[in-house]
């Protein structure tokens, strides 16, 4: 069959202009939106006498019988149609005769481009909506399974203070909850605005009923202005921004993963289903999967950016440029779904090391703020607290000691690297020295006047209080 924009033109589309030209091999996944608008604008032609009833129930019969035939593959979605919206027509005419003609009036591809593609992204929305949920999920019961397993925090990459593995995984749970918002609210924006009736871009002068179309297909409102209908692709770049911020969250997440495996962490270790090995070295256990989202983080922002350099520099209206916004999103759907349909069973067959995780939260003298917190507790001022240990830490690291067994006098000035415990002046604490005296006068069988005492010192056990409440403390806080 010929163009159908043919009347025109005396000679042919060049054979590679016309490949150029043509959309038909990546936007006839839309056939469904197209035959779902289609059978919807039939009805409104019908119910306002534009076409005859015949001719409405001929079209609707038609476009039902192409839907059945696509999906059960007895009409395959091939040939040299310029775009699937141009196939779909052309089946029903070849299949019903002039009453398939009659299907395009009052209607232009480009009201129709955006229609379809409002629909389709709709419906996508949703399956990715359904694997987000599913993901955190997921990551919620990974982390009720590990409430107990203390690792340490991280700031700058460097361990800052003890955490819970359940605690910092369901940051993700979080971050995702909002991915999922952002999309359930462009999606809403999305089909709030109708535009089938804009045409080509001045509406028609047939008396048509757009608000039936937009009602019957699921949208909350009409575009109210025809231009806008068919000239922006806001929505598509909405959507975009949305599977962009997702995409960064995921990436953060396998980058995690990805250092977590390894030998320098081995904080958890990846089901073999989820890793591949080396053709060289045969001890590897690759976390390509975790990689491989890291990395389709950046094709998904590529096709965001895109599509803004496209429609940067665009006139009003429609402008043949527009037919790559299908490319763009429809890439980025695929890479998102691809990624979030193997983050999950990859996070829910993760072995989570708790041993591993414990030794590391041991070292780096993590629990520093909590020994500040004690001290402040004890009525010093959090600054000057902040101050001591810092000296503490330096003293440990001098004399290769941790937080853990070093005992409350054995801090000292950073420079004073092997001196003595401190001993602490009678005149410090006369309350505790007059204690002490009488019970060393009844254990010596003599009089308290015959007793001088001028200094003493603490020995506490090796585990200081100051430890083991800052630690729980710090546990029971934040988680």
């Amino acid at each position: 069959m010929g163009k159908m924009w043919a009347g025109r033109f005396k000679g042919a589309l060049d054979k590679q202009a016309d490949d150029f030209n043509s959309s038909f091999h990546f936007d006839n996944r839309m056939y469904k939106q197209d035959i779902t608008g289609s059978v919807m604008h039939a009805k409104m032609l019908g119910d306002k006498k534009i076409i005859t009833e015949e001719e409405k129930a001929e079209i609707i019969k038609g476009l039902s019988g192409i839907l059945k035939d696509i999906e059960n593959g007895t009409l395959p979605l091939s040939g040299d149609a310029e775009d699937i919206h141009m196939f779909i027509e052309e089946k029903l005419t070849e299949r019903i005769g002039d009453s398939g003609k009659r299907l395009h009036t009052a209607r232009s591809r480009n009201d129709q481009v955006a229609l379809d593609v409002r629909m389709y992204m709709s419906d996508e929305c949703e399956e990715i909506g359904g694997l987000i949920l599913k993901l955190i999920s997921v990551i919620t019961e990974k982390a009720k399974q590990n409430t107990d397993v203390i690792m340490p925090g991280y700031t700058h990459l460097q361990r800052a203070q003890p955490i819970t593995f359940a605690h910092h995984i369901l940051t993700y749970a979080f971050m995702l909850k909002r991915d999922f918002e952002r999309i359930v609210d462009a999606k809403k924006r999305m089909i709030s605005q109708c535009p089938i009736g804009s045409c080509a871009l001045a509406g028609t002068t047939y008396d048509t009923d757009r608000y039936f179309e937009a009602e019957h297909l699921g949208f909350t409102e009409i575009t109210l202005n025809s231009i806008d209908g068919v000239s922006d692709r806001d929505f598509c770049l909405e959507l975009l921004s949305a599977f962009s911020i997702l995409m960064m969250h995921l990436s953060r997440f396998s980058e995690e993963i990805i250092l977590w495996s390894s030998w320098e962490f081995k904080f958890i270790e990846l089901d073999d289903s989820y890793t591949t090995g080396s053709s060289i070295m045969p001890q590897k256990k690759n976390p390509d999967m975790a990689e491989l989202v890291r990395g389709k983080t950046g094709r998904v922002y590529g096709d965001l950016m895109g599509l803004l350099t496209t429609l940067k520099g665009l006139p009003l209206a429609y402008n043949k440029d527009m037919q790559e916004d299908k490319e763009a999103i429809f890439d980025a759907v695929d890479t998102v779904k691809q990624c979030l349909n193997v983050f999950a069973p990859m996070i829910a067959t993760m072995k989570v090391l708790p041993e591993n995780m414990y030794k590391a939260a041991q070292k780096g003298f993590i629990n520093a703020t909590d020994l500040a917190d004690y001290l402040v507790k004890k009525g010093m001022p959090f600054r000057t607290a902040y101050k001591k240990v810092g000296e503490i830490v330096a003293y440990c690291i001098e004399n290769k000691l941790v937080l853990e067994t070093v005992q409350i006098e054995k801090k000292s000035d950073a420079s004073a690297n092997n001196a003595a415990p401190p001993t602490l002046n009678a005149a410090q604490d006369p309350n505790l020295i007059a204690v002490l005296t009488a019970a060393v006068a009844v254990c010596m069988n003599t009089s308290t006047y015959n007793l001088k005492i001028k200094s003493y010192r603490r020995v506490d056990n090796n585990a200081p209080v100051w430890n083991k409440a800052g630690l729980n403390d710090a546990i029971n806080s934040r988680y």
